[in-house]
């Protein structure tokens, strides 16, 4: 497996944070079949000299959307930051169900796009489909291997920053029951699970943890009922990995703020705390699929394309973890437990399970 240098990506994430935002809310789709966004040319054609301002790079969402506040979001991001930074032109195709996905590829890869994205694990066999019709063509997909010499895979170890938020919940809880609400159950949101509860277990030997799927990435209110039940039964603590059905679990969290009960939320994917609220918000784990997403894209501008590699980010790549600011809720206490953690996955010393 190919492993990135993480100095690199400490260098390109504070450019990311410095120019895009974690927060920054994407423009909203048209109304169009397949949910096209008119983000093709935008502030790209400013830069007629630039490395990329021939070319034209998008992306297929899966069925969570680009608004989804997590994977999705990340990933429209990344690839408006390379329309910033290198003049290229960038699109989406938003899928609304399954069967979108091969029509939304297709629609790209023939309408001469350099290098079509799918995001999400669920479009994997959509791209193997399309990779195999179209041996010309040059893809790439997050979370998710496709064995075919023209796409390149991009892998987080999710169970590696799962089990650090997992020492958090298992070191602030005040119940001693933490929950997790998983949206589909594959082999990615299993990751999730696995680290969590390897990382609670270690931080908190005492602490028990259930589990929801609810078997979705875009149905908040699936999110919502599930939190109810878990802080129901005592959870004061949950940690979402379920993509836009996650957002329920933070409505529940507020309406529960509201009527004057304190519970938490742990985020996914992006700082969550920019979208729903400290006050709700203990931390997040962050996945910078942005990242991956704008250096795999720019390495094709500058004819570096790797199609048949498969990238895995993990703590080691700064790929995962806590944001840089997760001390405005988490005590000092915590976080050095929780470096210390962190630092024994980075050596070896403690192997983090991934089911």
């Amino acid at each position: 497996m190919k492993k990135w240098i993480s100095g690199c990506m400490i260098c390109v994430l504070a450019v990311v944070l410095a120019l895009s935002g974690c927060g920054k809310k994407p423009a909203a789709p048209d109304n169009t079949a397949g949910g096209t966004n008119q983000g093709a040319g935008g502030s790209a054609g400013a830069g007629g000299n630039q490395a990329g301002a021939k070319f034209n790079i998008g992306m297929v969402t899966d069925i969570g959307g680009v608004n989804d506040n997590s994977f999705n979001q990340s990933a429209w991001e990344g690839l408006q930051k390379l329309e910033k930074d290198t003049g290229t032109k960038v699109k989406y195709l938003q899928s609304k169900s399954d069967s979108e996905y091969i029509p939304n590829l297709n629609q790209m890869v023939k309408g001469n796009f350099q290098l079509v994205w799918g995001i999400g694990f669920i479009i994997g066999d959509a791209m193997k489909t399309v990779a195999t019709q179209n041996s010309n063509a040059k893809l790439a997909i997050i979370d998710n291997v496709v064995d075919a010499p023209n796409v390149a895979s991009v892998t987080f170890a999710e169970n590696e920053g799962s089990y650090l938020v997992g020492v958090v919940a298992g070191l602030m809880t005040k119940t001693n029951k933490i929950g997790f609400i998983g949206g589909m159950d594959i082999p990615v949101i299993k990751r999730f699970e696995a680290g969590f509860k390897a990382g609670v277990a270690a931080a908190n030997p005492n602490a028990k943890l259930s589990v929801n799927y609810t078997g979705a990435f875009d149905k908040p209110d699936a999110g919502k009922a599930a939190a109810a039940t878990l802080y129901n039964d005592g959870a004061d603590i949950i940690f979402h990995a379920a993509g836009a059905t996650g957002n329920g679990v933070f409505n529940e969290a507020k309406d529960r703020l509201k009527g004057g009960k304190k519970v938490w939320v742990i985020g996914v994917d992006q700082d969550q705390s920019k979208m729903f609220g400290d006050d709700v918000t203990l931390t997040s784990m962050m996945k910078r699929v942005d990242l991956a997403v704008h250096r795999i894209s720019n390495d094709l501008i500058n004819g570096k394309f790797e199609g048949g590699h498969t990238v895995v980010l993990g703590l080691k790549d700064d790929g995962v973890g806590l944001p840089a600011d997760a001390a405005k809720n988490v005590p000092e206490d915590v976080l050095k437990k929780v470096d210390e953690y962190k630092q024994k996955i980075v050596k070896g010393e403690i192997k983090v399970p991934e089911s």
